[in-house]
């Protein structure tokens, strides 16, 4: 029996409902013509949730979101034309935090490229510096071997993003008018329609075990003959067994934990956690102690850290540094790592932890752990009386501020900029459970809400905060938040502009410093917000602050609270702060 069809639908449908079987759960589509054939199939495919948004730079990001709360690939689909350039800073980010998506963009056919037709352009790998895989689909093959093969494609696609070689890929879609599904193109028969997904016959990989034995063999020899050793958590989107197996590894060898703020490791802190520091980006600042404790061994995991005083640090140092992660990357940009060790960090510290109780080690006491320990008392107290009794609103104070109003799991996601930088500076261990979110692959502004609003989704209580700018550069963003209902509250600390190069040393000797530098809006956030009949408040002091963020949580829409500060005061207050520690520091270790 032969049946009426359009080649265009049918490709789109085999595909999607191959990434379906696979178990992708999402998509976020922009709207435009070209895309009309995965566009619908998408709309008519039960197993997948679609966002639509008419940005397709803020759909990109807000897929991010989705697949960094989901831990699965999200389908991102365009039209031609630069709709699909306005994709790449998403791609840019997904590159280099190994966030898994599939782009799905459409194009025209062969014969119009480069002749001038409208919304024509080369799209031919064009993220080819920052993809994980690509492939140009051509154009539809509409017979049993076209459709299996096409199937191959989907699955090896979702393989990639998902475990392989995790991160974006990128299929191109040539189509040829007609595009929409009540027009046909071809006769077919019965068979190919009720053609099912294949199996997914491809392996997931594990964690490269070459030469695992003789690694791991070689690190424990330098961990038990070394009682001055570091381990460094930098940012890590990773579960809790892989923070608990770090922590454990950290308390056998009584190696302080140097706790990057977006590292997951200063939340749910236990009463046993004693060795975590998490405010060595102030001790470090004091180079009496940097010189009385340099480390002979470092065990570093996950991205590089946040903080440029332990940039400079490690730079300094000679210690003998291992940077681990499960893909091998490089996180190192100071370029002194000894190696690279491409294993899970999880099977690692466990791997550690039973080689270490075979030969029976312990080191009951470290005066090594017992100075950095001492130092974050110190800082610690200097924290409390410079920063927590100033005068609120101040930029080093709100974040530490906001997490102690937070309940027990809930999502924060950190914008760029000063936010996460105050984060890493002043936000101390607690022992609520939060999960810590970020766009931290390139580190910038663009597509902060719309990856929180994405992440938001999931409907858990989830928190954005973010800097002005950020949040300017991202309105678009609160079109989709308002249509979708999404449960977020958003915390903008505006200091009109670029604050953080306040503390640029250009700060200091430019006469066009704030024409240039922090460009300065003046823009009254609050009418913007409510012209979109989104809900605001502005923040004037702490109690309004705590009683806001705990009504927020209890809407099921986004609400933003805004926070005015001063950049010039803020900035002089954490000077003071890191002046006084290291001023405190340097005296104790003369």
């Amino acid at each position: 029996m032969k049946i009426k069809i359009n080649r265009n639908i049918l490709w789109s449908k085999v595909f999607i409902d191959q990434l379906a079987a696979l178990g992708v759960k999402y998509a976020c589509i922009s709207p435009g013509s070209r895309s009309t054939p995965l566009t619908y199939t998408l709309s008519r495919n039960r197993k997948i949730k679609s966002f639509i948004h008419i940005d397709e730079r803020s759909s990109a990001f807000f897929a991010l979101g989705l697949a960094k709360v989901s831990g699965k690939p999200v389908i991102i689909v365009t039209t031609s034309g630069t709709a699909v350039a306005e994709l790449y800073p998403a791609i840019v980010e997904a590159y280099q935090q190994r966030t898994p998506l599939i782009i799905c963009t459409a194009d025209r056919p062969p014969e119009l490229i480069g002749t001038g037709a409208n919304q024509t352009i080369n799209q031919h790998n064009i993220f080819s510096n920052h993809i994980r895989w690509f492939r140009d689909l051509g154009l539809p093959s509409i017979s049993e071997i076209g459709l299996n093969h096409l199937q191959k494609i989907a699955i090896k696609a979702y393989q990639i993003s998902f475990n392989s070689d995790k991160g974006p890929v990128h299929l191109n879609f040539p189509f040829r008018k007609p595009l929409e599904p009540n027009t046909h193109t071809d006769m077919v028969s019965d068979k190919i329609i009720r053609l099912k997904p294949q199996r997914n016959s491809l392996k997931n990989i594990t964690s490269n075990h070459r030469n695992e034995q003789s690694i791991i063999n070689k690190i424990v020899e330098g961990l038990i003959r070394t009682e001055r050793g570091l381990i460094i958590a930098g940012p890590m989107e990773y579960n809790g067994k892989v923070s608990e197996a770090i922590k454990k590894l950290s308390r056998i060898l009584r190696y302080p934990l140097l706790a990057d703020g977006l590292s997951q490791i200063r939340f749910g802190i236990k009463k046993n956690d004693g060795n975590i520091v998490a405010n060595f980006n102030s001790i470090l600042r004091s180079e009496n102690f940097r010189n009385h404790f340099e480390p002979d061994i470092i065990l570093q995991f996950g991205r590089t850290p946040t903080s440029s005083v332990l940039e400079g640090f490690l730079s300094e140092t000679n210690a003998e540094r291992y940077l681990v992660n499960f893909y091998g990357d490089r996180f190192d940009p100071t370029g002194n790592a000894k190696a690279v060790i491409q294993l899970d960090p999880e099977n690692l510290c466990q791997n550690l932890i039973e080689k270490l109780r075979d030969l029976k080690f312990s080191r009951q006491k470290s005066d090594y752990l017992k100075a950095f320990v001492q130092a974050e008392v110190i800082t610690e107290k200097i924290k409390s009386r410079i920063i927590a009794k100033a005068k609120f609103p101040n930029e080093p104070s709100i974040i530490p501020q906001i997490i102690n109003s937070l309940p027990t799991s809930s999502n924060i996601f950190i914008g760029n900029s000063l936010p996460v930088r105050d984060l890493d500076n002043f936000v101390s261990v607690n022992s609520i459970r939060f999960s810590i979110h970020f766009n931290r692959g390139a580190s910038g502004i663009d597509g902060i809400t719309s990856t929180a609003l994405g992440l938001a989704s999931n409907r858990k209580p989830t928190i954005l905060i973010t800097g002005d700018l950020s949040f300017i550069y991202d309105l678009s963003a609160l079109i989709t938040a308002k249509k979708y209902s999404i449960k977020l509250v958003i915390i903008v600390i505006n200091n009109n502009g670029g604050g953080i190069f306040e503390s640029l040393p250009i700060a200091n000797n430019n006469s066009k410093f704030n024409e240039y530098f922090v460009t300065p809006h003046h823009m009254d956030l609050g009418k913007i917000v409510n012209s979109l009949a989104i809900d605001y408040r502005l923040i004037t002091n702490l109690k309004k602050l705590n009683s806001s963020i705990k009504n927020g949580l209890t809407k099921n829409y986004p609400v933003v609270l805004e926070i005015k500060t001063d950049a010039k005061k803020s900035l002089e207050l954490r000077q003071k702060y890191f002046n006084e520690v290291k001023k405190k520091l340097n005296k104790e270790y003369l």
